[in-house]
């Protein structure tokens, strides 16, 4: 209301030939006819000469209002009787007619700007409001200006539903109304129409309504009072308006298990090129079905996405929009490995198996690019793999356990880490994977130990030395027997850790696996610093960095250093110490790995400590801990405790 009075204040250079037009668009059910009467009611008196109104019905296929009918209303209204019947006749008719005149009109339900055109005043004194579940972009070209109503927030939301039931029964219910409030996600007839619900049923508790919207399968059809007020009936009314690739587009993503769409999934989902998909995208926004986020993605508000669901279990057969879930899932099945090649190209890839060649895969070449995108699509591939479980699809979802490892590594996503290597280690199994199956259980004891669960990562670790014995994988063996070592080195037994590390060492060697004698070398390096052996520590340390640069792993050689610097600073070579934390540090940041800067910027405090700068070490420890609370790592406490017991002054 008060941005629509600035518009309306703001005079001469907002108006053109045709007065003011202002453009309301949004999704149905938004309120956008109800903001446009409530304002030209509350500014009655700027109309001495009248407010016009038409519904042009633009929502319905079947009937949308002809503007030649809607302007032979408005003369007559003005007392003029004998209306031409062409339609171009009878719009400057209309406009001569308004010349003089400080009127409104409102323009609800609009479809097109042709059907808007005829019906825009003359007068520099006029204003139009047009309300729309289009865009109807084509009006700015006539100075209109375009304004979208989008769903409001959730206190909003509360205070509709407050006005509908009363505080009282809020109070007394404040969960049950809160849950409604989020069920009816910003839409205000959603809203509305729980209200009216809960104020016909005085005697009813505000949670039977709560309960009636919890399932997402029945919540449309609790969204109904009767057939004219009911969220289904106006999505089915805009659902019309798509042409038929267009809404067959809307069916199938609205079977996918993700929430966000780019032209990529969704030219998966349908089988179409890039820039047929591209125009579908902008048809389903055009009518507010979709939403564009920016950057290329889309989504679908809640209760359209299960509309958009429903229309599919009814028009689909099961076979299309299985199919369609196959080809995103494989689709991001594809991309992740493409990632995870550039970041991890020593990683040891397992099968990848595609009923069909993925289709729209990106294709990565930058590092930094290629971790982005998991940062960005970590809920969307969490998604994925979620419902390739429920869905049986259990070679699909070890393969994208498999294909996350980088995310995991880098990004620290430690609770989706071990919720996909469970369900990958169950998925394994039930396909009789052997191969994928020690994977499963290797990578997944990695993520135990980082989530600080290291008895039972070491159970993880015991269980695949057993099976990479079984299958005669010495390599794999040796990764067993390596995280065996770490679990033992966090246990505080470091001579049962230098004991597994060197087997697997032993192995390594003998295979020529050198980048894996290297990581050997870094373990044996952090049990050298552990019982504060800085000579063996140094050593294995700097034979690790040699070893991990020779086969142009940087990020694996920088960990190493940064672990050389502990050594250094054990021996009190600060200088050395400082250079390398300082070098390793610089290498963190350019993988984006947010965990191991977190770690440098602790060590260097540490180092300040030792110096006896407390004023630096402070401002390291914060550092280090504002790093760790971005990735959620469970540091951030110790950090707490350490800037805490710092001396002040």
């Amino acid at each position: 209301m008060a941005g629509l009075d600035e518009l309306l204040e703001a005079g001469g250079s907002r108006r053109g030939a045709t007065g003011l037009v202002l453009v309301l668009n949004g999704p149905a059910g938004v309120g956008k006819s109800a903001l446009a009467v409530n304002w030209l009611r509350s500014h009655a008196q700027r109309f001495p000469d009248g407010t016009f109104y038409v519904d042009l019905r633009g929502h319905t296929v079947e009937d949308p209002a002809d503007p030649g009918e809607a302007l032979g209303q408005f003369l007559r209204a003005l007392g003029h009787t004998a209306v031409p019947a062409d339609l171009a006749e009878a719009s400057a008719f209309w406009r001569s007619a308004t010349a003089q005149l400080r009127i409104a009109v409102l323009l609800d339900n609009a479809a097109t700007a042709a059907q808007v055109r005829p019906l825009l005043p003359s007068s520099e004194q006029a204003v139009t409001v047009v309300t729309s579940r289009t865009r109807l972009t084509g009006l700015a070209m006539d100075g209109a200006e375009l304004l979208p109503v989008g769903l409001v927030d959730a206190a909003a939301a509360a205070a509709i539903l407050s006005r509908w039931v009363g505080p009282d029964r809020i109070a007394a219910e404040q969960l049950a109304a809160d849950q409604v409030v989020d069920r009816c996600a910003g839409l205000p007839l959603a809203i509305c129409v729980a209200g009216a619900r809960m104020a016909a049923r005085p005697r009813q508790p505000l949670s039977a309504t709560a309960d009636a919207l919890r399932p997402e399968r029945d919540r449309l059809t609790a969204l109904r009072l009767d057939r004219e007020r009911s969220v289904h009936r106006v999505l089915d009314a805009s659902y019309r308006l798509l042409e038929p690739t267009a809404a067959e587009l809307y069916r199938l993503l609205g079977s996918l298990p993700v929430r966000e769409y780019t032209l990529e999934i969704a030219g998966a989902a349908a089988e179409l090129p890039l820039a047929e998909a591209d125009l579908l995208l902008d048809d389903l926004g055009e009518v507010h079905l979709l939403e564009e986020l920016g950057d290329g993605r889309y989504r679908f508000h809640d209760l359209v996405r299960l509309h958009a669901r429903e229309r599919g279990q009814a028009e689909d057969p099961v076979e299309r929009r299985e199919a369609a879930v196959r080809r995103v899932g494989e689709h991001y099945l594809a991309a992740a490995t493409a990632a995870e090649a550039l970041i991890m190209p020593s990683h040891r890839f397992l099968a990848r198996d595609y009923l069909q060649a993925p289709l729209h895969a990106p294709e990565f070449t930058e590092e930094a690019e290629a971790l982005g995108w998991f940062d960005r699509e970590r809920e969307q591939l969490a998604a994925v793999l979620r419902d390739a479980s429920r869905s049986h699809r259990y070679t699909l979802v070890w393969q994208m356990a498999d294909a996350m490892q980088p995310m995991f590594i880098r990004l620290r996503s430690q609770a989706l880490q071990l919720e996909a290597h469970a369900l990958g280690l169950d998925a394994a199994r039930k396909v009789g994977d052997r191969i994928a199956e020690q994977w499963m259980l290797t990578s997944g004891g990695q993520g135990l130990r980082g989530a600080g669960r290291v008895r039972e990562s070491a159970q993880w670790y015991a269980d695949a030395l057993v099976v990479a014995r079984g299958n005669g994988d010495r390599k794999a063996e040796a990764q067993a027997l390596t995280g065996l070592g770490h679990a033992h080195r966090i246990l505080g037994e470091p001579d049962l850790a230098r004991g597994r590390f060197e087997q697997a060492l032993v192995l390594r060697e003998a295979l020529g696996y050198r980048r894996g004698v290297g990581l050997i070398r870094v373990a044996l390096g952090e049990v050298a610093v552990d019982v504060a052996d800085e000579a063996e520590a140094v050593h294995q340390l700097s034979m690790a960095i040699e070893d991990l640069t020779a086969v142009d792993d940087l990020y694996e050689a920088a960990r190493a250093q940064a672990t050389r610097a502990r050594a250094h600073l054990l021996a009190g070579r600060y200088d050395r110490a400082r250079a390398d934390l300082a070098a390793s540090r610089t290498r963190f940041v350019a993988a984006g790995s947010m965990h191991w800067q977190a770690r440098t910027d602790e060590w260097a405090g540490e180092l300040a400590l030792a110096q006896g700068d407390f004023d630096a070490a402070r401002d390291l420890f914060i550092a280090s801990r504002e790093l760790y609370l971005g990735i959620a790592a469970p540091d951030a406490a110790r950090l707490a405790r350490r800037i805490e017991e710092l001396p002040t002054g």
